[in-house]
């Protein structure tokens, strides 16, 4: 596509990747800024009239919330209608899997530091994402070509 691309990893603080490391599942008060400083990284996209991809794990509905239009969304008025001015335009990828094909693929990660043991708490927070929201579905059981395919077919549609 030739957009920027993102991972979200890259901009937990230091406390929070010691947190993984160490085991503990982060909490909402230790995502909210993180999700807060990504907004921020789309929105400076936007103004530049970029696109870019977001690796993300936006498991909540409010952390989404937070990536559409920031700080703004932890207003309750905000969450269900974001204002305009403010709310980006984002089509959310809820990449779908069981959590057995998932926990094998995190084995063979290397060099991260949230470990394998953290994905049954993230299973646990997930929300995943309903109408209004605007996202789409793709099942990780397809082969990567496919994946991507269907990703590009939800960016034009």
């Amino acid at each position: 596509l030739g957009w920027k691309f993102y991972d979200a990893d890259d901009y937990h603080s230091p406390e929070n990747k010691k947190k993984m490391a160490e085991g503990i599942p982060l909490n909402d008060e230790d995502r909210i800024p993180w999700l807060c400083a990504l907004h921020d990284v789309l929105r400076r996209e936007e103004a530049s009239r970029q696109n870019a991809v977001l690796a993300c794990s936006a498991l909540k509905k409010i952390y989404r919330c937070i990536l559409v239009s920031g700080a703004s969304a932890l207003e309750s008025s905000e969450r269900e209608r974001p204002r305009e001015n403010t709310a980006l335009k984002i089509l959310f990828v809820h990449l779908d899997g069981p959590i057995d094909v998932i926990a094998r693929r995190l084995e063979k990660r290397r060099g991260h530091f949230m470990p394998s043991e953290l994905l049954k708490s993230q299973f646990d927070t997930l929300e995943p994402p309903r109408a209004p929201e605007n996202f789409i579905t793709v099942s990780i059981e397809k082969s990567l070509p496919e994946i991507v395919l269907e990703i590009e077919r939800g960016i034009v549609s």
